[in-house]
Formats: C-alpha cells, sequence, structure tokens
C-alpha cells in the first residue's frame, strides 16, 4: 500500500506500455515517419499508453463531439477518433499545413478521416468563432503553453455538462516546481494549474501520464 504516486524507471515504464493493448502498425508507422520528417518535433506526440488511455476514456465517457487543440501529425487526433462512434466529430484545431498533411494521411489510413475536421489557423480565432453554446463531450489541450488558459476560458462553456477535458504537458517535465524555471513555456504551464484549481465549473486531477495529463469534468 502507498499513499503516494512512485516514480517509475525506464525499464518499470517499458513494463508499463508492454502491459497494454499494443500499438498497432498505423500508429508505430505514424510514429516513425514524425521521427524521420520532425526529429525535432518527435517529443510533440504523446506516448503509447496515453494514446490508449485517452481512447479509452473517448470511448467510456460516450463522447460523440470532440475538440482538440493542437493536433501536430495526428497521433493523438487518431486516438480520440477511434473512441468516438461511428457518427462522432472531432474537430481538431492547428497552425500547420505541414504538420497536418501527414495526420490527414493517416487519419485516412485508419479509416476515421470522415469523423474528423481540420480547420487550420490560431486555435484561439477559431474557438471564438463557434457558436457559444455547449456541444462538447470531450476536448484535448496540447498546444502552446502560454495559451492554455484562453483556450480553456473558450472551451469550458461550450463544454456539455459532464464533459471532459484534458490537458497536456502539465508537469511540464518537472519543472513547474522549480524556482529557477522563469520562461514563458513554464509560466504559462504554472498559471493554467492555478487558474484550474480555482475554477469551480469542473472537478479536474492532475495524473502523472507522460508529461502531466489534467483530467478535469465539467460540473
Amino acid at each position: 500500500m502507498t499513499r503516494t504516486t512512485e516514480s517509475l524507471t525506464p525499464e518499470l515504464y517499458e513494463y508499463l506500455v508492454a502491459q497494454g493493448t499494443p500499438v498497432d502498425g498505423v500508429l508505430a508507422d505514424l510514429v516513425e515517419e514524425t521521427a524521420r520528417l520532425f526529429p525535432a518535433g518527435k517529443g510533440m506526440q504523446i506516448g503509447p499508453e496515453q494514446g490508449t488511455f485517452t481512447t479509452l476514456l473517448t470511448r467510456i465517457s460516450g463522447a460523440r463531439d470532440a475538440v482538440e487543440v493542437g493536433t501536430f501529425t495526428g497521433y493523438s487526433s487518431l486516438c480520440i477518433a477511434r473512441g468516438l462512434p461511428d457518427d462522432g466529430t472531432l474537430l481538431a484545431l492547428d497552425v500547420s499545413d505541414e504538420w497536418t498533411s501527414v495526420a490527414r494521411r493517416y487519419w485516412e489510413r485508419a479509416k476515421v478521416a470522415d469523423k474528423i475536421t481540420l480547420r487550420l489557423g490560431p486555435a484561439l480565432e477559431s474557438l471564438r468563432s463557434l457558436p457559444a453554446e455547449p456541444r462538447f463531450d470531450l476536448a484535448f489541450i496540447d498546444a502552446d503553453k502560454e495559451g492554455y488558459v484562453g483556450y480553456w476560458e473558450e472551451l469550458v462553456p461550450r463544454m456539455r455538462a459532464g464533459g471532459i477535458l484534458l490537458a497536456d504537458n502539465t508537469l511540464s517535465h518537472g519543472r513547474v516546481v522549480d524556482d529557477a524555471e522563469t520562461s514563458a513555456h513554464v509560466q504559462g504551464i504554472r498559471d493554467f494549474n492555478a487558474h484550474l484549481v480555482a475554477d469551480d465549473r469542473v472537478t479536474q486531477v492532475l495524473l502523472p501520464i507522460g508529461d502531466g495529463l489534467t483530467l478535469a469534468r465539467k460540473n
């Protein structure tokens, strides 16, 4: 028994991943191609255990309409789409046609492209252009960290009651507790985490999955 979350050694992490549903060929090829085409950005993809968790959570929650802020080459959006029902929808927001051109190919290959609408442009503008009434069951935030609070404030009113919100990288590789770290990137995550603690519209928990994954439910 323990009352704290234990740290993972590299060996224990490999064991953890091995105990989950194996990554299929589509996702494995997407990881390989992303690393080859964008070696400096390959760390922007979520890990295999987080991808499986996202698919399961989407399916378990019964989400039908989802939105993703920050798509990159499409790993997380593919995982969300796989958890949606056949008539489900995912609105994917990103600024890069180069990155998302890879995503579009893999959505087609995974046979989930008909569920996904890609909108290119600044995500905050895209969110503000949407109808104000609640429409989403699930949201995933994984874009520029300085923009998290702004994305959150546009998303929460557009979430249905009981809707699920996920935010990635909310531990910022441990830098959130390092006072010497003063970058805008890290401070953006600190501001976001503090913002959520004070937000009585949701119930939330910060999970030690990947680089920190915040899971929130709209009350």
